[in-house]
């Protein structure tokens, strides 16, 4: 079922967002050469703790997930493209970290990723995830009123596949509102005019994935939750909740 927020649940929205964005930022400034991804988790846990705020992710467990998640984060590294649990591995001068978060608040969910590079970044990387964040850029511009999810999913897919890089197979954005996860499901690539009509209230979790080897599928780690490149590529994944609105796409989780 897809529910439509009015103006106080996007403001509401709106400050869970503010939540998001905070720990990201938190994280990634104190992510660097030795810290541990469960640190970078406890930097994280710190920030929701003082806003008040909980985490969606820690405990959740999708059918296909063999445990509950265990932290707040999701930490990937290098050719892990989404779902990393954080672990004890330290960084690495060079590493590609895509971090993935997201807050409760008041009874309200926030959702967003950034990638990024530790110290000396690669070219490669840092042209992957420029296009990551224009494939989002260009996602949030189709998040207009009238247009469909289809419309979305075709404005990411046409940048990810003009820089030939590959997309995650089977995973893209979804709805968001009083659950992390709702309808409508939103592809990371498809035909415009397809798909779940854009109306104003409808709030959607836009997430390009996008894989360097140009392949799209993928493996899962033992643990059942962290997903690789099947080819030791190395992957970026950035997101905003983004609320429909009749004066344009407003994204929730700036800081």
């Amino acid at each position: 079922m897809v529910e439509l927020k009015s103006d106080a649940g996007l403001a509401a929205m709106r400050e869970a967002g503010r939540v998001v964005a905070d720990a990201l930022a938190a994280v990634r400034e104190q992510a660097a050469v030795g810290v541990s991804l469960l640190e970078l988790d406890e930097v994280a846990r710190g920030v929701l703790k003082a806003a008040g705020a909980t985490s969606p992710f820690l405990g959740y467990r999708p059918a296909f997930a063999p445990v509950p998640f265990p932290a707040v984060i999701c930490a990937s590294v290098n050719d892990a493209v989404v779902h990393g649990i954080p672990d004890g591995y330290r960084l690495r001068d060079g590493d590609l970290v895509s971090i993935d978060c997201g807050a409760l608040l008041d009874g309200w969910a926030g959702d967003a990723a950034v990638s990024f590079t530790v110290g000396t970044a690669r070219s490669e990387d840092t042209a992957l995830i420029e296009t990551t964040r224009r494939a989002l850029e260009a996602g949030i511009a189709a998040a207009v009123v009238g247009n469909r999810t289809g419309d979305i999913a075709h404005a990411i897919g046409a940048v990810a596949r003009s820089g030939r890089y590959g997309l995650l197979d089977g995973y893209g954005g979804h709805g968001i509102g009083r659950r992390m996860h709702e309808d409508p499901h939103v592809p990371n690539e498809g035909r415009p005019g397809r798909g779940y009509p854009l109306r104003p209230g409808l709030v959607l979790a836009i997430e390009p994935m996008l894989l360097a080897g140009g392949r799209d599928d993928h493996r899962t780690d033992p643990d059942g939750w962290t997903l690789r490149t099947v080819d030791g590529a190395r992957a970026a994944h950035v997101e905003h909740t983004v609320a429909i609105t009749e004066d344009g796409p407003r994204i929730l989780t700036l800081p």
